[in-house]
């Protein structure tokens, strides 16, 4: 059977590994959706206790105890470990992720944590990819496609929004549109999302009756797309502090998870909307059926950024599809409240509307996804009646916050430690390549007390430039002879026997490592205008790396990925 499916073209290949993951996606967000609920039923019974506000520290000590203990794996939500894995490491991700995500977001959200469980399901998805495409030994470049398959039935099956599982893996985990992409993905998302209908039924999430759409409601969506442009750069901006902070004040990741839902178990004393993952929240406000003044909506939105900045930044697992839904929810309610206060004469649209224009918001500026943020919403209502104006919010909300905010959620991380490669790219393409491939081991070595004459003769039966200098005795890396430097004395016999080698070396030549990646020895090659470095390790020469070698490699790569 293995042997059998090798045989087969890469592209069918593609294909049904993506209904298997596709498949495997799908049931892993069934069986998470249903997890959830039966949990958080469960608890319901204990809420109205005195020590209610606790559950969500302990849900996210043991969401901690058990990624970083038993699991050993990371906190947070996910995405980043999915998109660095693409960008850098072909697609590899460790098998025990397709697991230990989701129990750990189960038992954060379950609790009262306020996160989602799409990104859990993402690495989940992805994670069930990358091995299936390790089993099947593909190459790099079709597991990286695999993952995404992962990721787009995980979003799809859960949402039961197939071209938003596409239009998300496209857009934010993959970053490149190709044909190539398309096909697999599309397959998985729609795969994924048919497990989700015969399991859980074709249930739309969230129904929302169309109305009709005046100019006024037209023009109002501009200060919309400006507020929800304002509480995704809040949200980010939030996240990453607590991020950044938590670790510092509380070292031990449990304790600090702990903390992180004490906070989030007070703050929903007062807001119990904030708490979970709030879908149900949002189904009472699109349904015109939630009343609270414009004060509480404000509040409620503030409460809920900083309650999820707590849940996820202090070392909780979840997602922040969720969470930015709720907030564009309460964002768009919020700003529907205020049109009423303001101009009680117009016509206004019901709440419900500018709640689901909130949320297309909010999610396509956190993740600077436009387009994921305007199918999102379409499918999630089963209804395109107010496209025009969900794509007007989604990309002047993406414009302003990329403005404050230049890469999305999943990327911040990555950009900050300089390990985000976008595909495509010069980067992305050299780092298919590495050092110790492209080494030049076939140099003559020469020593400081040589005589030029001793290096006439090696250079009349070699074809190279450049000859190492090396310490006779201990072997250490001194510098480089290039032909060039010593053309003026090689056609002076009288010097041959008067001149050392020592007195003609470069001893201040640049050189590099195999560690370093070859984006750094091309900003090497650039500043310095040479046409081959010495790689050295531990003081000692160990090669040479040319300018030519590399740009040949390179070139190879290219026509491969043309391949694709």
């Amino acid at each position: 059977m293995h042997r059998f499916f090798l045989r087969l073209h890469e592209r069918l290949q593609l294909i049904i590994i993506a209904s298997i993951v596709g498949l495997c996606g799908g049931v892993g967000s069934v069986a998470l959706n249903r997890s959830l609920a039966a949990v958080f039923e469960w608890l319901d019974t204990l809420r109205g206790s005195w020590y209610s506000f606790l559950f969500p520290a302990v849900g996210a000590a043991l969401s901690s105890i058990f990624l970083n203990q038993i699991a050993r794996d990371g906190g947070g939500h996910g995405v980043p470990e999915v998109i660095y894995s693409i960008s850098q490491r072909g697609g590899l991700l460790r098998f025990r992720s397709s697991f230990s995500r989701l129990i750990a977001c189960l038992l954060t959200i379950a609790s009262g944590g306020s996160a989602g469980p799409e990104a859990p399901v993402v690495i989940s998805g992805a994670s069930i990819g990358s091995n299936i495409g390790t089993y099947f030994r593909l190459k790099d470049r079709q597991r990286v496609i695999v993952v995404g398959c992962g990721a787009a039935a995980a979003i799809a099956s859960i949402f039961n929004a197939p071209v938003t599982g596409i239009v998300f893996t496209l857009e934010a985990i993959l970053g490149e549109w190709t044909a190539v992409n398309l096909i697999p993905v599309a397959i998985a998302s729609v795969v994924g999302t048919e497990i989700s209908r015969i399991l859980q039924g074709n249930q739309i999430p969230f129904q929302y009756h169309a109305v009709a759409i005046s100019p006024w409601n037209l023009g109002a969506c501009l200060g919309l797309a400006a507020l929800t442009a304002m509480g995704s750069v809040a949200l980010i901006r939030t996240l990453r502090f607590i991020h950044r902070h938590a670790p510092k004040m509380i070292p031990i990741t449990w304790v600090s998870a702990a903390a992180g839902g004490v906070l989030v178990g007070v703050i929903g004393l007062g807001f119990p909307s904030v708490l979970g993952e709030g879908y149900d929240v949002i189904r009472c406000m699109i349904a015109e059926n939630y009343s609270a003044s414009l004060l509480v909506l404000g509040l409620t939105v503030l409460t809920k950024i900083l309650a999820t900045s707590l849940t996820i930044g202090s070392g909780g697992s979840g997602g922040l599809f969720a969470p930015c839904l709720v907030i564009g929810s309460f964002t768009g309610q919020f700003y529907h409240r205020a049109l009423v206060t303001a101009l009680p004469s117009v016509s206004w649209a019901g709440g419900g509307y500018f709640a689901l224009l909130g949320m297309a918001g909010v999610i396509s500026g956190v993740l600077q996804a436009p387009m994921t943020g305007v199918f999102l919403v379409a499918e999630i209502t089963g209804s395109y009646h107010f496209l025009i104006s969900v794509v007007l919010v989604a990309v002047i909300s993406v414009t302003v916050s990329h403005f404050f905010e230049p890469v999305s959620v999943y990327h911040q991380e990555l950009v900050s430690r300089g390990e985000l490669i976008k595909p495509r790219t010069d980067r992305q393409i050299l780092s298919h390549l590495n050092v110790l491939e492209l080494l030049e081991t076939d140099c003559q070595i020469i020593h400081p007390e040589m005589r030029l004459k001793d290096l006439v003769s090696m250079i009349q039966h070699s074809h190279r430039n450049y000859f190492p200098v090396e310490d006779s005795q201990s072997g250490e890396f001194l510098g480089m002879i290039h032909l060039d430097d010593i053309r003026a004395y090689l056609f002076d016999p009288y010097l041959h026997d008067t001149i050392l080698v020592e007195q003609v070396m470069d001893r201040d030549v640049p050189r590099v490592s195999l560690e370093d990646d070859l984006a750094y020895i091309f900003e090497v090659f650039d500043k310095t205008h040479s046409w081959s470095l010495p790689v050295v390790r531990d003081g000692k020469f160990i090669g040479l790396i040319s300018k030519a070698t590399i740009l040949d490699h390179y070139r190879k790569e290219l026509l491969v990925n043309e391949e694709i």
